[in-house]
């Protein structure tokens, strides 16, 4: 271990004790040091540290501090360590370390109304946005020739076929645990064929699409965030605006695209795997043949529950896209604004998500669709 900074006292009668240093006052050997000097009582006349020839500006400010509180003088500095010190006298300031707090009748309103006023800015910037996705998309249908075909394309790989295994592995594993936990609570009424009812049902019409969209909301929304995000803070955005080229008509487009055509075939696949997954569980717990189970399916589901689900896909895809891009164009400043309006996009998409599927139930009861 190297030599640890200490100091000694002498007393000095009616003129003042000097304090003596040794060994280095760097920030690696001042920690104790520091602790010890600030329980020294006042009386001193004098702060010795030429047996401390190494300092940095830690130590300097260590010393400076105990001369200014005890009124001492500071002797037998090299010149390096009074330059130090000077350097930290001459930094020394007077102003709080703590902001002063404001009163919390006052501060609370403020803060409310500053989250309001968020709320309203960021509807009016999203119906910007949404506008000039709309003119974007009546462009590239109108000059079909600026149609970026070859982005939807990408963008339906990257969405869709890409996401197949993960979307069909949850979607397995919740039809088994759908199927698993309904049969144990439809057993206590001596029902457990209803289970086919119960998976095919909730399936169909709700958590096939809800999940999907969720899924595809963490997996292609954030990347759609990130991806737009990142080129908006390489100026690559900029660029396109430049040469006549329209980020809405080349990035934003072919991804909403995307969103909304894949989803409905993604969540009928998701409702397709989970339904597999629930006649898993019905050949293995409850002793429903497999093909008896996919069979009692046509019999069981009311063909509106298939339309509920394809009817709100679209939607989702929707939002999810729109979330995804929306935050990304925002981006401004620095990286980490990147990873930041990646999360709000996600989290955006899955709340709103969450919020249409609430009112779209309510909606298809009233119609009837139940």
């Amino acid at each position: 271990m190297g030599e640890r900074a200490d100091f000694s006292i002498q007393e000095g009668g009616d003129g003042g004790d000097t304090i003596v240093t040794t060994g280095p006052l760097l920030v690696s050997t001042v920690g104790t040091l520091d602790k010890e000097l600030r329980e020294v009582e006042a009386g001193l006349s004098r702060i010795d540290i030429s047996g401390s020839p190494d300092m940095d500006t830690v130590g300097a400010w260590v010393v400076w501090r105990l001369a200014r509180d005890s009124g001492a003088e500071i002797v037998g500095a090299s010149d390096q360590a009074q330059t130090l010190i000077e350097a930290v006298k001459s930094a020394e300031s007077s102003a709080e370390v703590h902001a002063p707090r404001r009163w919390i009748l006052r501060r609370v309103p403020e803060e409310v109304g500053q989250i309001v006023i968020n709320w309203g800015t960021g509807a009016v910037n999203l119906l910007s946005f949404l506008g000039a996705v709309l003119i974007g998309l009546g462009t590239v249908l109108v000059k079909w020739r600026r149609f970026p075909g070859r982005a939807v394309v990408r963008q339906l790989e990257l969405v869709g076929v890409d996401s197949l295994f993960i979307i069909g592995l949850m979607s397995f594993l919740i039809g088994i645990v759908i199927a698993q936990q309904g049969a144990v609570q439809l057993a206590q009424f001596g029902a457990e064929t209803l289970t086919v009812n119960l998976v095919g049902r909730i399936t169909l019409r709700e958590l096939g699409v809800l999940m999907t969209a969720i899924m595809v909301a963490g997996r292609s929304g954030s990347a759609f965030a990130a991806q737009i995000g990142t080129m908006k803070l390489t100026e690559e955005i900029d660029a396109m605006r430049t040469i006549g080229v329209s980020p809405i008509e080349v990035l934003v487009v072919p991804r909403i695209l995307a969103a909304i055509l894949m989803m409905p075939l993604l969540g009928l696949y998701a409702a397709a795997v989970a339904i597999i997954g629930g006649a898993v569980i019905g050949e293995v717990s409850l002793g429903i043949p497999f093909f008896t189970f996919l069979s009692r399916i046509q019999e069981v589901v009311p063909p509106y529950d298939l339309y509920v689900g394809m009817v709100k896909a679209p939607v989702f895809g929707l939002i999810v896209a729109l979330a995804g891009c929306y935050q990304g164009m925002q981006v401004k400043g620095n990286a980490e604004e990147v990873g930041l309006r990646t999360t709000k996009a996600v989290v955006q998409a899955i709340f709103a998500v969450i919020v249409l599927d609430a009112f779209f139930a309510v909606f298809f009861t009233e119609i009837g669709w139940v």
